[in-house]
């Protein structure tokens, strides 16, 4: 008897949650869940009331790909989709869209590694350079993760003989705002959140802390509703003020709580 084999069933590119409208998406998730054991559940393509509890049973008794906690919200991001339907399900995004933000990743990789002298300092030959090329002086000792990745577009527009669209800032919000300001594409956290497929390599990511405090970097890679980053002034663990450029593997499209900055048009 010949075996069938089907493709895994593909991210819509948007969270499904109640009300969702596409009864065929819908009808594919309830069979899944009762196929988990989270049902039984009528599989009518009505995304109502039962199949997010059997949603949210299915975040509490199932891990993500890597292993980690489901957010338990009843709700189907691309993090619970790949548990549901495995990791093949969401698509991997390395490619940027742009030929300046493909020589703005280049930069960044080449720059992992580099460290504050002494740690802790935000200074050293390299991170010196990455806050005078914001206009700054290092003896100042700035927070300097905007200030790192002005520096790579800075670098890939000489490479690529053009203009540097990147606003010149040293400031996280500060360079959120101005983006606003000058009519630069933003992606809000809410619609990334959403609609995660908007989130591109070459993306910058903007965090809030509040009191005009923030993190930023460089998305490298997206896959499964996380993003492979590349930060300055950061650790291992992620924070600001950290000692170095790092290459962050593990962060959630749904933790960016400001949204994204996309110059791949300019």
């Amino acid at each position: 008897m010949e075996t069938i084999v089907t493709a895994p069933l593909p991210f819509p590119g948007r969270v499904v949650k109640q009300n969702h409208k596409d009864k065929a998406t819908v009808l594919s998730i309830q069979a899944r869940l009762n196929a988990m054991g989270c049902g039984p559940i009528d599989e009518d393509g009505d995304f109502g009331k039962q199949t997010r509890n059997a949603v949210l049973l299915f975040q509490t008794r199932f891990t993500d790909t890597d292993g980690l906690p489901l957010k338990i919200d009843g709700e189907i991001g691309p993090i619970t989709w790949a548990a549901l339907f495995g990791a093949q399900s969401v698509p991997v995004r390395n490619d940027t869209s742009s030929a300046l933000l493909t020589a703005v990743l280049e930069v960044a990789v080449s720059q992992i590694g580099v460290r504050e002298v002494p740690p802790g300092s935000n200074r050293g030959p390299q991170v010196d350079q990455y806050v005078r090329s914001v206009g700054l002086s290092p003896t100042g000792r700035f927070a300097w993760c905007v200030a790192f990745v002005y520096f790579c577009f800075e670098e890939a527009a000489k490479k690529l003989e053009r203009s540097n669209p990147m606003v010149k800032t040293a400031g996280v919000i500060d360079h959120w705002n101005k983006a606003g300001a000058q009519n630069i594409p933003r992606i809000t956290a809410a619609r990334a959140s959403n609609s995660p497929s908007l989130v591109k390599p070459g993306h910058i990511f903007v965090i809030s802390h509040g009191a005009g405090l923030g993190h930023t970097g460089l998305v490298e890679r997206v896959t499964g509703g996380k993003l492979v980053t590349i930060e300055g002034n950061t650790n291992e663990g992620g924070s600001r003020e950290g000692i170095g450029v790092f290459r962050r593997p593990m962060r959630k499209i749904v933790s960016i709580n400001k949204g994204f900055i996309d110059y791949s048009s300019l």
